[in-house]
């Protein structure tokens, strides 16, 4: 069943546009603006460029997915064949099934709203024209990752990407930024060269490159000992790009320092490129190997969960100054084990379970990840502690909108049930309880009974951010103390003590919240009678800018999916789980 009937050449068109038209866009946009697109200045055209190029090939996209034969995921679509290097018989293959189509169609949204994002608030440093060019590289390196069907193509769209987050971290970051861009690129550079031998490997042994023929034979044409090692060092580049515990070290410093889209692309479309190799690749071409190594990487995926979740509430601890972007790296951490697991168990359970937490993550972190970026543009700070600490009232009480998205957030993350995060993590867990044929059984529930309780300690630390940010911390002691000096008189002694705290900066209150810990008898004799009493929540708190409307363009798409791929999973799963059926089981529907 098709939405719209599209002839296959039209479908093979839009997908070898999706891969190729930003790849265009990025030489464009370092060429000068034609007269009748010049905006205010250069830098607004620019950003325009990106804008219009990402919604291009989101469109695209769309189109691809809405003339997508929805009864026959599982079959390759949209295909183009071409041979480039007969020496070696690589081939420019390319096509979409149920697996790869939610993928594309998450990095093309994610871009575009980055894009759109970016115009109206441009990162700080240097010239955009350059930032939109290596956006759009990594957009095209991307979407090349999720559609290509040749190993090495494979591999040179997974490596594509790696320079162009760098220059984004490394240029457009914040503090620490040149070190975290070093250790990124190293760490998924260093793993690249191992996974590169193991493709060579592969498609050396099995005299083929082609990721659907590798498929259909499904490890027959591979001795055991061949997938061992292919699994081996194919996995090992695979497991740092995901990022798999303890190999994860480079993905809470890239964040950190990243600006707002580095992160959003980074959380919600590089990691999930690791993840995919192991289902389209390892899964089906070597199973021998995977069912070798699936129990360690099980244990490391639950590892994983559990370690991501308590550096989470070591972050979220009082007195910590714990950053909030760094907090929502570790959970990434975590909510990637849970992919992890579910591939482990080789079911169709856990990894529908997979791919379903795969989108539900790259939704609610992309989103989780915008919102902090908008707090700490407004508070100058992403430190929970000054967060915590800006007035008792907080977000809820300041920018109430922004408060509601960062709690919608947050819960869509631990797993509410009737959201997207619930469903994956629950598959994950089912698939770990009955794994596949010659795994064991004891050991999968005991790693399921593991990933369980990383649940409660994934709602544990974002309660308590939601409590912190959202709300304030509760009748601290240097709120009392000051209290009980100056009650009598209003107009002496508050100067000393109080000067310091808000009224300092002449732009807006967005740097009062710092030192807003104090209670905030400005030297006005009402205020002075109205924060003697013990009242956290006092009206007088200096107001932040809400949601603004550009804001809310960029983070609707992400909550209207959120819900309703929570409420209805039926629409992921029905393209992905013939796919996987397919894959399982060496090509046959």
């Amino acid at each position: 069943m098709t939405v719209i009937d599209i002839s296959p050449s039209v479908m093979q068109f839009l997908l070898a546009f999706i891969v190729v038209g930003p790849l265009l866009g990025a030489v464009a946009a370092l060429l000068p603006a034609p007269p009748g697109l010049k905006g205010r200045n250069p830098d607004q055209a620019v950003l325009r460029h990106g804008v219009t190029v990402t919604g291009a090939v989101l469109i695209a996209a769309i189109v691809l997915a809405v003339g997508f034969d929805h009864d026959h995921p599982a079959t390759m679509q949209a295909t183009t064949d071409i041979s480039w290097i007969p020496a070696l018989d690589v081939r420019i293959h390319l096509g979409i099934d149920g697996i790869s189509l939610p993928l594309l169609v998450l990095t093309a949204l994610l871009t575009f709203l980055c894009a759109l994002y970016s115009y109206f608030k441009p990162p700080a440093g240097p010239s955009p024209k350059a930032f939109v060019a290596l956006v759009l590289v990594l957009e095209s390196g991307t979407l090349a990752t999720f559609a290509v069907l040749d190993l090495l193509l494979f591999f040179l769209a997974f490596e594509m990407v790696l320079i162009p987050m760098y220059f984004l971290i490394n240029r457009w970051g914040g503090d620490q930024r040149q070190a975290a861009a070093w250790k990124f690129i190293l760490y998924t550079l260093l793993g690249s060269v191992v996974m590169l031998l193991g493709l060579l490997l592969i498609g050396l042994k099995s005299g083929t490159f082609d990721m659907v023929a590798l498929a259909t034979d499904n490890g027959r044409g591979l001795t055991t000992s061949v997938q061992v090692i292919a699994v081996l060092a194919i996995g090992l580049g695979l497991a740092v790009k995901t990022p798999m515990w303890p190999l994860h070290s480079w993905l809470p410093d890239a964040h950190t320092a990243a600006p707002t889209v580095g992160s959003v692309l980074l959380a919600g479309v590089l990691l999930k490129m690791g993840t995919y190799g192991f289902v389209r690749i390892l899964l089906p071409a070597a199973p021998d190997g995977m069912r070798t190594f699936a129990p360690y990487l099980a244990a490391f995926a639950v590892v994983g969960i559990v370690y991501g979740s308590l550096a989470c509430l070591a972050l979220a601890r009082t007195g910590a100054k714990g950053d909030l972007k760094r907090l929502i790296a570790y959970s990434s951490v975590g909510h990637m084990g849970f992919v992890l697991l579910g591939i482990a168990t080789m079911t169709p359970t856990g990894v529908n379970g997979a791919l379903f937490a795969n989108i539900a993550h790259g939704l609610i972190t992309g989103l989780l990840f915008f919102l902090v970026g908008a707090v700490k543009d407004r508070y100058g700070t992403a430190d929970l502690d000054t967060l915590a600490g800006a007035t008792g009232a907080a977000l809820y009480g300041r920018a109430p909108r922004l408060g509601a998205l960062l709690a919608f957030a947050a819960v869509a993350s631990l797993g509410l049930p009737g959201l997207a995060g619930f469903w994956g993590e629950m598959l994950t867990l089912f698939g770990a309880y009955s794994p596949a044929e010659g795994l064991s059984r004891p050991a999968f529930r005991t790693f399921m009974a593991i990933g369980a309780f990383g649940t409660l300690l994934t709602a544990a630390y974002m309660l308590i951010v939601v409590r912190r940010v959202c709300m304030g911390e509760h009748a601290l002691p240097a709120r009392t103390t000051p209290a009980t000096t100056p009650a009598p008189s209003a107009a002496s002694a508050p100067d000393a003590p109080q000067a310091p705290a808000t009224p300092g900066p002449p732009q807006t209150p967005d740097t009062t919240p710092a030192l807003a810990t104090t209670p905030a008898p400005a030297a006005s004799p009402t205020p002075g009678t109205l924060q003697a009493p013990t009242t956290p929540g006092a009206p007088q708190a200096p107001q932040l800018a809400d949601v603004q409307p550009y804001e809310a363009a960029a983070w609707t798409p992400l909550v209207a999916l959120t819900v309703l791929a929570g409420l209805w999973p039926a629409v992921l799963l029905g393209l992905t789980d013939p796919a996987v059926q397919k894959l399982l089981s060496g090509g046959k529907s």
